[in-house]
């Protein structure tokens, strides 16, 4: 145990090298850290929402529109599958999570249930399920009355997806901004915990996350003057404009282009002013061209979220793929609506039940406390392990500062993120970190007064030691994996430090405190251990 190959001394080196490499920017100005060369380490520890603020908001997301509109494109195949049957029906109507209509002639009881079962009933949730279940249940009575309802699976999965898209959704929406280490998570059924560290505008967050961001183009129907309070004919609805409520638009029902074609959409100048452009998929860019291609002349409205924003007139076929979309809009506006476009529809609009918003001074007091007590506690260990065991104890302290940097430089490689639990986590690192050589030191002190020479005291220290450390150290690995895989942001901070405190404090105690040691009897030669 005492002896060390050239090559371990080498990799322990250059362990402690890299540690300090990828620690050092920490300890740097963000101006400093600009001018690193980008192949030399330049990363710096993310700090969480508590210690540079940022914005908390707990979301909440509608499940109840995604079933509305589920049952109602439901309803809408069960239309078309009567209507095509040639079936005479009546009072087909959406009640709750049921379809409920009646069929005029009792005779076509028994063909509406065969098309029905065909057609809507065939309709499976697939691997969403894991085995292809039905997403609706069918019933019927003699009296020709029949009720489609979802099953609970179905209920169950496009639940599940709403939240899970969304989830992603907002990911995107949060990573366009140009934020670090946003937290996301579900909460119960239909919950999402946002966080996001160090962003200087919650409000902005708040309406970016408040726009489904469903956009759609339709044609406008002119054949009559859109006017508030009116009745749309058949095939047709009003809607407001987005930035005047006291004007509507009468657009044609059917979607010319959906939104889920779109590939791209970026903020520009046109003729100096801020204007939104995008970018069709193949079968979007073909069929907006045969759409402007059909209605030259004719006004073609682009809908988000039920308001029109812009009903240009088409002055010519546009088939590239490609247009404009103005309206009044800032850099900021513009900016916003190509990164919600960029970032793609949510499934249900999110409304904040929580909020909160973290301010810097409060991260920066957060930090300060943190560092005092980081350094109190540094200097305690370092003056017992001074006092306790003198000469080794030396030793140890040495290896406790390399354990830091080591832990500092594996926290900045990894791009881990530091809460207040992780600063409790590195301080309790400080302690555990001489834990190991207190039990090695112990055990050498045992060797020394049964008779053995330093050396073979030394040998037999570290030899009888090394499983009682690794065992300790095992069983509160295993707790702070449990802690990480069970735990939720700041816990999982905890976990992250208190892991790589340990791999860091078991290598400093077994290979550095061990090296000092090996290379100290060699060149001291010691008739009797200091210790």
């Amino acid at each position: 145990m005492v002896h060390f190959p050239r090559w371990q001394i080498v990799l322990i080196i250059l362990a402690c090298v890299l540690g300090l490499g990828f620690a050092t920017p920490n300890l740097l100005s963000d101006k400093q850290v600009a001018s690193i060369p980008s192949f030399l380490p330049h990363k710096k520890i993310n700090l969480g929402l508590d210690l540079q603020g940022g914005a908390h908001l707990l979301l909440q997301v509608d499940v109840d529109y995604v079933f509305r509109e589920y049952i109602a494109s439901i309803a809408d195949s069960v239309r078309g599958e009567l209507r095509e049957g040639r079936i005479r029906f009546a009072g087909l109507r959406v009640e709750s999570r049921t379809v409920r209509f009646r069929v005029r002639n009792t005779a076509d009881i028994e063909k509406t249930r065969e098309r029905l079962r065909s057609g809507v009933g065939s309709a499976t949730t697939g691997s969403l399920l894991g085995g292809g279940s039905r997403e609706v249940e069918i019933e019927s009575g003699g009296d020709g009355v029949f009720r489609v309802t979802l099953t609970e699976a179905a209920i169950r999965s496009r639940q599940d997806q709403a939240i899970e898209q969304s989830i992603e959704v907002v990911r995107r929406r949060v990573d366009e901004l140009g934020t670090l280490e946003p937290i996301i998570q579900r909460q119960g059924d239909d919950r999402i915990l946002l966080q996001v560290p160090g962003l200087e505008d919650p409000e902005r967050l708040k309406r970016i996350l408040g726009k489904t961001a469903k956009m759609t183009f339709h044609l406008v129907d002119q054949s009559e003057v859109a006017r508030k309070g009116m009745r749309a004919p058949p095939g047709a609805m009003l809607l407001p404009d987005d930035t005047d409520e006291n004007q509507f638009y009468l657009i044609k029902r059917r979607v010319e282009v959906g939104g889920e074609d779109l590939v791209d959409a970026q903020p520009t100048l046109q003729d100096g002013l801020p204007v939104v452009s995008f970018r069709f998929n193949s079968r979007g860019a073909r069929r907006f061209g045969n759409t402007t291609r059909r209605n030259v002349g004719k006004p073609f409205a682009i809908v988000l979220d039920g308001k029109v924003i812009s009903a240009p007139v088409i002055r010519e076929p546009i088939l590239g793929g490609a247009g404009i979309i103005s309206g009044g809009f800032t850099n900021q506006t513009a900016g916003d609506l190509a990164l919600l476009l960029r970032a793609g529809a949510l499934p249900a609009p999110l409304s904040p039940l929580e909020e909160r918003t973290v301010g810097a001074s409060l991260g920066t007091d957060s930090i300060r406390k943190g560092e005092y007590a980081s350094v109190i506690g540094l200097v305690l260990v370092i003056v017992f392990m001074g006092i306790a065991y003198g000469r080794f104890g030396i030793m140890a302290n040495v290896a406790l500062t390399a354990n830091m940097i080591l832990l500092l430089g594996a926290l900045s490689l990894l791009q881990a993120t530091l809460t207040l639990p992780g600063i409790a986590g590195i301080v309790l690192t400080i302690g555990m970190a001489v834990d190991a050589n207190v039990l090695i030191f112990e055990r050498i002190r045992e060797e020394v007064r049964s008779g053995r020479t330093p050396i073979s005291a030394i040998d037999a220290g570290y030899r009888r030691a090394i499983t009682t450390i690794v065992d300790s150290n095992l069983t509160t690995f295993i707790a702070a994996l449990m802690l990480f895989f069970f735990g939720s942001g700041p816990i999982k901070g905890f976990a992250v430090t208190l892991s790589i405190g340990l791999a860091t404090s078991m290598f400093s105690a077994i290979m550095i405190t061990r090296l000092i040691v090996s290379l100290w009897l060699r060149r001291k030669r010691p008739a009797a251990l200091p210790i």
